[in-house]
């Protein structure tokens, strides 16, 4: 982990003190199913302590992230600017994080790793699906098996108008048979 991230909170002067450091994809990559392929994210982190048991972080994170698209599992770079500012509040003796604007810490942590902070926000700033954003950008082979494996419409010979097609797919076919069974 990035050891510039880890907030010394308890001993932390009052004030506003910014820490800045610089990612990769082995920050995004903590498990084995990290989908970062590459990244290279410049992290600002502005941490305000208001009061003894309160603080205020802001977390700008600029730069690239690489990942997989969706569509043609070619490498997409996605454009990471993004900015959160979350309250914190040390008090009681459980960890809460229900609300998106106040994280709650026990009263006794000397402590804050703002890592999971910074991955989250960067994580949950992309888009849901990654995918290049021309179709004609993608990968033309992969496009091509695509397509081959493609389910072919299929005419509905139980359809009371023969000249009509309706497109179904026959695995649905055969639960609509199912069901007009009952």
């Amino acid at each position: 982990m990035v050891d510039a991230l880890k907030l010394k909170i308890k001993t932390l002067p009052f004030g506003t003190h910014t820490v800045e450091c610089h990612v990769d994809e082995s920050f995004f990559n903590i498990d084995e199913q990290g989908e970062v392929r590459r990244a290279s994210i410049d992290v600002t982190l502005q941490v305000t302590r208001k009061s003894e048991n309160t603080y205020r972080l802001e977390i700008d994170c600029i730069g690239t992230l690489t990942t997989s698209c969706d569509r043609c599992l070619d490498d997409l770079d996605l454009p990471v600017d993004v900015t959160y500012c979350l309250n914190v509040e040390q008090m009681g003796t459980e960890l809460d994080d229900s609300n998106d604007e106040l994280l709650i810490v026990p009263a006794d942590w000397r402590e804050l790793d703002a890592a999971p902070l910074v991955r989250d926000t960067v994580l949950l700033a992309l888009p849901m699906t990654h995918s290049h954003e021309n179709e004609e950008d993608c990968n033309p082979a992969m496009l091509d098996a695509l397509d081959s494996h493609r389910a072919e419409a299929v005419p509905d010979d139980d359809d009371d108008n023969a000249s009509e097609t309706t497109g179904t797919d026959p695995r649905w076919e055969a639960l609509r048979r199912l069901k007009e069974q009952q």
